[in-house]
C-alpha cells in the first residue's frame, strides 16, 4: 500500500448509493421487527391472559428459523440477494396489515397473531443471511468493517427506539402500531428493490441435500471462522444476564418498573457509542486478539453486574458489555464476509444466524434454569465467569484466530 493510499481519509459511506438504500431499508425493517415484539405480545397477553401463552410467541418465532435456515441460506446463494430480501420484506409488511385491519375491526385472535409471528419467523430465516451476504457487495472496497458498524449502529437504534415507539403508539390501539410497521417494512421493501444486483444469481437449479449444509462444512474447515462464531455461541449462552434483569430490578436493586427500562436500554446505548466510534475508527491491528480481549471484558462486566448492589454501578456495567459485544460483533462479521466466497455467503450466513439465534434463545434459558437453583446473582456469576474461561480456552484451540492480524 502507497503512502498515499494511508494517508486518504475513509470514503463517506453514507454517499455511497448502494450502501445508503441498503442501510435505510434494513433500518426500516429492524425498527418494525422491534416494535412487533412489543406490540404482538401486549395484545396476546391481553386476550389470552396467559403468561404462558406470552412465552409462546418467542418459541413460535424461533421454530421456523430453525427449520428453514439452510434452505434460506441457499437461497441466498442462488438467487438475486436484494429481490430475497425485498419479498421478505413485504411479506411481513401485508402481515402486518392484516393485524392491523383485524385489530380495527374486532376479529383479530391470538391464533391469528401466533400465525403472523411464524410469518414473522420464516421471513427473518430467510432475509438474515441475505440481507448479511448483500452487505460486502453494497459496501465500497475496503471499507466492510466501518459498514458493518453503521449496520449495528442501526440495529442499536432500532433495539432502543423501537419498542419505545411501539408502547407508545399501542396507547391509541394495537392497530397503530401495526400500521406503522406495515409501511416501514414495504418502504424497506421498496428501498432493497432499488439496489442494483452486485452479482449474477448463482443458478435455480433444484437444491441438493449437500448443498443446503454446504455452509456447515466450509465453517468446520476454517479454523478462524469456526473460532469466531462458535466463541460467540458459548459467550452468549453463558453471559444471559439481561434475561435475569426484572429480578435485579425488583429484588436486588429496588428501581422498579421505570429501572428495568433504564437498566434494558443501557447495553444497547453502550452497543450503540461503539459502533460510532468503529464506523470512524476502524480496527487495524491485531483484530484476532482485540475480539477475544472484548469477550473477556464482557465477561468480567457481567460479573461486576452480579455483584453490584447500585444502580449506577449496574448501569455503567451493562454500558461496557453492550460496547465490548459490539466489538466482538464487527470483528466476528466482518471476518465471516471476508474469509467466505461469495458464492457460499448466504449459506455460511445461515450457519452463524442459527449460532446467533440458538445462543440468544439458549442462553435465556441457561440463565433461568441456573438461578433456579443457585440464585440470580450466583447465575450472573457463574454465566460472566465462565465467559472469561472460554475465551482463554478458546485463545489456545484456535491459534489462527488470536493471531489474526487484520480484516481488510
Amino acid at each position: 500500500m502507497s503512502t498515499a493510499d494511508r494517508a486518504a481519509p475513509p470514503a463517506p459511506l453514507l454517499s455511497h448509493r448502494p450502501f445508503l438504500l441498503f442501510i435505510l431499508g434494513r433500518g426500516f425493517s429492524r425498527f418494525a421487527a422491534q416494535m412487533a415484539v412489543v406490540a404482538m405480545g401486549w395484545q396476546v397477553y391481553a386476550l389470552t391472559d396467559s403468561a404462558f401463552m406470552l412465552g409462546m410467541v418467542g418459541l413460535a418465532q424461533f421454530t421456523p428459523m430453525a427449520l428453514l435456515t439452510f434452505l434460506a441460506g441457499h437461497a441466498a446463494d442462488r438467487y438475486d440477494r436484494q429481490r430475497v430480501v425485498q419479498i421478505c420484506q413485504v411479506a411481513q409488511g401485508l402481515a402486518a396489515a392484516l393485524l392491523a385491519w383485524g385489530s380495527w375491526e374486532g376479529w383479530l385472535t391470538a391464533g391469528t397473531i401466533f400465525a403472523a409471528v411464524m410469518l414473522f419467523g420464516a421471513a427473518a430465516a430467510f432475509e438474515s443471511p441475505a440481507s448479511a451476504a448483500l452487505l460486502p457487495g453494497v459496501a465500497p472496497r475496503g471499507a466492510l468493517q466501518r459498514a458493518t458498524a453503521i449496520s449495528t449502529a442501526s440495529f442499536q437504534m432500532a433495539v432502543i427506539g423501537g419498542p419505545a415507539l411501539s408502547g407508545l403508539l399501542y396507547a391509541a390501539g394495537p392497530a397503530v402500531p401495526y400500521t406503522v410497521m406495515a409501511v416501514f417494512w414495504v418502504l424497506g421493501g421498496m428501498l432493497n428493490g432499488a439496489i442494483v444486483p452486485a452479482r449474477e444469481p448463482g443458478g435455480r437449479e433444484p437444491p441438493r441435500l449437500a448443498d443446503l449444509f454446504a455452509g456447515i462444512g466450509f465453517v468446520r474447515g476454517d479454523p478462524a471462522i469456526l473460532g469466531t462464531i462458535s466463541l460467540d455461541l458459548f459467550a452468549v449462552l453463558l453471559g444471559g444476564a439481561t434475561a435475569l434483569m426484572p429480578i435485579f430490578a425488583r429484588d436486588i436493586l429496588h428501581v422498579g418498573p421505570l429501572g428495568l427500562g433504564v437498566l434494558r436500554a443501557c447495553p444497547a446505548v453502550g452497543a450503540l457509542a461503539m459502533t460510532f466510534v468503529l464506523a470512524r475508527r476502524s480496527l487495524r491491528d491485531k483484530v484476532g486478539l482485540r475480539m477475544f480481549q472484548a469477550v473477556i471484558v464482557f465477561g468480567l462486566a457481567t460479573i461486576v453486574f452480579g455483584l453490584s448492589r447500585h444502580v449506577w454501578l449496574s448501569g455503567l456495567a451493562l454500558l461496557v458489555m453492550g460496547a465490548a459485544d459490539t466489538i466482538s460483533v464487527v470483528i466476528r462479521t466482518s471476518l465471516v464476509q471476508l474469509r467466505t466466497p461469495d458464492a457460499m455467503r448466504g449459506r455460511v450466513g445461515a450457519v452463524n444466524f442459527l449460532f446467533i439465534n440458538a445462543s440468544n434463545q439458549l442462553g435465556e434459558f441457561e440463565s433461568g434454569v441456573t438461578a433456579a437453583l443457585f440464585g440470580a446473582v450466583p447465575a450472573v456469576l457463574i454465566g460472566g465467569a465462565g465467559t472469561v474461561l472460554v475465551a482463554a480456552l478458546w485463545m489456545r484451540l484456535f491459534p489462527t484466530l488470536r493471531d489474526l492480524r487484520r480484516l481488510e
